[in-house]
């Protein structure tokens, strides 16, 4: 079924709502000491970086902390398949969101052949295990996958393709991906299978509408984390001090004025 479109005005007012728990969210975590890991998963173009911006928007980047590795460097590739990922877990008061994580190897390691069959299988072995470990040891471990029909898809990618702004965002893994449209589809149903279990389930999102899939993303993230609010303590400002003898800055250090 076809949604109406989702006003400008509606959206932005509605984001502006959900920023605003975000921040108070924030001081609920850093007040806690929560640990909190949110997985965002996704086909290409499904717009996991756009959902982690607006949730990034408003908070501090010293709570909220993005998470996006490169590929695997030859001395990774030797480690512990999971290691990389362990050192950014979160400490106390932090909340790690990752821009794609060791789901990897189900998805594009799987479909493209950047693993092996006994790699891969070992991931899907010990991954429940992982994850149900980071669980008992007082993470909370939320995992979001972003779904986008073919034909969005290859609109997303063709816009990405006339528009200078994103070609950054185009590489040939990203077009084999439109490619092997079902391919992924397989490997992506027999992840769900096995690495949805009760203590790290996966949230699906319909993400070929952006605007709702975000709102409906962070709506989601607020009701699924146990925070509670806490009363916001305004400062009293301090009187400033008399200003003395400034000397002025020197002219050579300013940016020159153009606007």
């Amino acid at each position: 079924m076809n949604k109406k479109k989702l006003r400008n005005k509606d959206y932005n007012k509605t984001l502006n709502e959900l920023q605003t728990s975000l921040c108070e969210m924030q001081r609920w975590v850093r007040e806690s000491g929560a640990r909190i890991v949110v997985l965002f998963e996704g086909r290409d173009t499904a717009g996991k970086g756009g959902v982690i911006k607006r949730i990034v928007e408003r908070v501090s980047p010293r709570v909220f902390k993005v998470v996006a590795l490169p590929a695997p460097s030859d001395r990774e590739q030797t480690q512990f398949y999971f290691q990389r990922y362990i050192a950014h877990l979160p400490a106390a008061g932090e909340v790690v969101l990752f821009d794609r994580s060791w789901y990897n190897r189900a998805g594009v390691e799987k479909v493209m052949g950047f693993c092996t069959d006994e790699e891969y299988g070992e991931f899907m072995r010990t991954c429940p295990g992982f994850e149900r470990s980071l669980v008992d040891s007082g993470i909370t471990l939320i995992k979001y996958w972003l779904d986008v029909g073919p034909e969005e898809q290859e609109k997303r990618f063709r816009e990405r393709m006339h528009n200078p702004q994103k070609h950054w965002k185009l590489s040939p893994l990203d077009l084999e991906a439109m490619a092997r449209y079902y391919d992924y589809s397989r490997a992506y149903h027999q992840m769900f299978s096995i690495t949805h279990t009760d203590s790290a389930p996966w949230y699906l999102i319909d993400a070929n509408d952006q605007k709702r899939a975000r709102l409906n993303c962070i709506a989601h993230l607020l009701d699924t984390i146990p925070w509670q609010p806490i009363k916001w303590k305004s400062p009293k400002l301090p009187e400033r001090q008399t200003p003395g003898d400034i000397p002025p800055a020197p002219n050579a250090i300013h940016v020159p004025e153009r606007w």
